[in-house]
This record gives C-alpha cells, structure tokens and sequence, in this order.
C-alpha cells in the first residue's frame, strides 16, 4: 500500500471513529444524562404514595391530600416520646387544618384495637392507619426508631424528616412556610427549622420509657412508680418551674431534667441494692 492510501485509509477511520462517537452521544449517552433527575429537583424527593385502609375501616390514600401539607407520623401506642407529641399534633392539625393541612398517623401497633383506643382516650383528630402489615414504612425508606415524622409539602414532596420527638413548634415553623405555597407549587426558601427539640436517646429503651429519654426498662412496675415520685419531689434547675418529671414529659429535650432524672435513677438503684 501506497504512502497516500494509507494517509486516506487513516483520515476514513478517523471519520468513522468520530461519526460513531456522535451517533453514541446523540442517541444513547445523551438521552440516559437528559432522563437523569437533576440535583435541584432531587432535593426534595416524591412522597411515596399508599392507600390503605384506616383503622375505623375507611379508605386512606396520600393521593387525596395532593395540593395539601401533610405531616406524615409513624408512630405506636407504647412509644412514650410519641405519645409525648401526639397533643401537639392535634392542635397542629385544629390549627392548620383549615388552611390545608393535614396530619397521617401510622401506627406501627400489631393490633388495631389499643389504637382505636388511644384514639378515643387522647381525642385524636386526624386519619390513622395501621402500618405494622403494611409496606409503608418500606416505601419511606424503612422506619428504624419511633417516633419518625414526614413534612410534605403542597407539590407532593418530601420536606423535612425529623427522627424522634420536637418541639411542636419547630413543626408549625415548617408547616407555615409551606402552607404559603399555592397548591401544586414548590415552597419557596424552605429551611428545616433545625435539629434542636429532638429527644437524644441512646437505646430503644430509652426512646419508648414513660420517663422520656431514661431507661428504667429494668425496674418494676411498683419500682417505677416509686421512682417517679421521688422526680416529682425535685424541681428541675432548667427555669421551667416545673418538677424533673413534668420537665420530662413536657420537654423531653430539656438536657437538664434529662441529667437529673438520670442521676436520681442510679441513687434509686444503688438504695435498692442495699436492701
């Protein structure tokens, strides 16, 4: 082969490479990077959306609340952090509800029946649906602790998750920002109201204890009332004029009551051992 043939037949492969590396960008690479969601929209994924039946028998999809805000609470009757907001929720939902809000509870309870219950004895006001045979918390990412509450927003997606019991009021922050979008429109500016309000707990024990956020799992039942009455002999140092048990029950995120109610179960503890 000549000098120049072989000149022509390098250039033809060349062009041939390059035509190839077109075609493959026009037709396959660019349409796979066009499908992929971008970082802006990924911020604030899709709520999954369920239907299911509540716990009085009546059917519930998230489908219908579309254009609303919806906090979204997985939850269960013997969870004591949960049941620490759960008062809150419903002003929340008294509130808020007629401007187009609307709180879901999901119980993680294996039977119905405490839950209705519960739902009579606490006066609840909004939906709830079970959620234990359900694959609703797989849908949301599987639910590892309880409390673990969803903020979504009017456009149908995901805002804030906040794991553990807050303060209501971090919610109603939220819930205000995004009730001031137009239904079906994304909130705009939305900052989660923060951390601070979570309940720091270290075992499941701990997250589900009549006295938030202390493990008293390895007293009695006549034990545990005995040590409630000495926390409600000690007032709590934190400045909210309340005694360590109320500061527990009423501000689960309070540090201080937390410190002492801890301190007051190990001095409970060890005069118990002496007898």
């Amino acid at each position: 082969m000549s000098k120049q043939n072989k000149i022509i037949l390098v250039l033809i492969v060349v062009a041939v490479v390059i035509g190839g590396l077109y075609l493959a960008n026009r037709y396959w690479i660019a349409p796979v990077t066009a499908a992929r969601p971008q970082a802006s929209s990924g911020k604030y994924p899709a709520a999954p959306d369920f239907s299911v039946t509540d716990i009085f028998g009546q059917k519930l999809s998230l489908a219908d609340y579309r254009g609303k805000v919806v906090l979204l609470d997985f939850w269960a009757t013997w969870c004591g952090p949960c049941r620490v907001e759960i008062p809150g929720f419903i002003q929340l939902q008294r509130e808020y509800g007629p401007q187009g809000f609307q709180v879901i509870g999901i119980s993680m309870d294996d039977d119905v029946q405490p839950v209705r219950e519960f739902y009579k004895q606490f006066g609840m006001n909004y939906r709830v649906a079970m959620g234990g045979d359900t694959k609703i918390s797989e849908l949301y990412g599987g639910i590892i602790g309880l409390p673990t509450t969803f903020l979504i927003g009017r456009d149908g997606r995901i805002y804030d998750k906040v794991p553990g019991a807050v303060d209501t009021e971090r919610f109603a922050t939220e819930i205000k920002t995004l009730l001031a979008a137009s239904p079906g429109q994304a909130a705009k500016n939305f900052q989660p109201a923060g951390a601070s309000g979570n309940i720091e707990v270290e075992t499941p024990a701990e997250a589900n204890s009549p006295v938030p956020g202390v493990d008293v799992s390895k007293l009695s039942k006549v034990e545990l009332q005995r040590y409630k009455d000495q926390l409600s002999k000690q007032n709590c140092d934190c400045g909210c004029k309340f005694n360590v048990l109320q500061c527990r029950t009423n501000d689960p995120s309070c540090g201080v009551s937390r410190e002492l109610a801890k301190s007051q179960l190990e001095k409970f503890q060890k005069a118990n051992s002496r007898i």
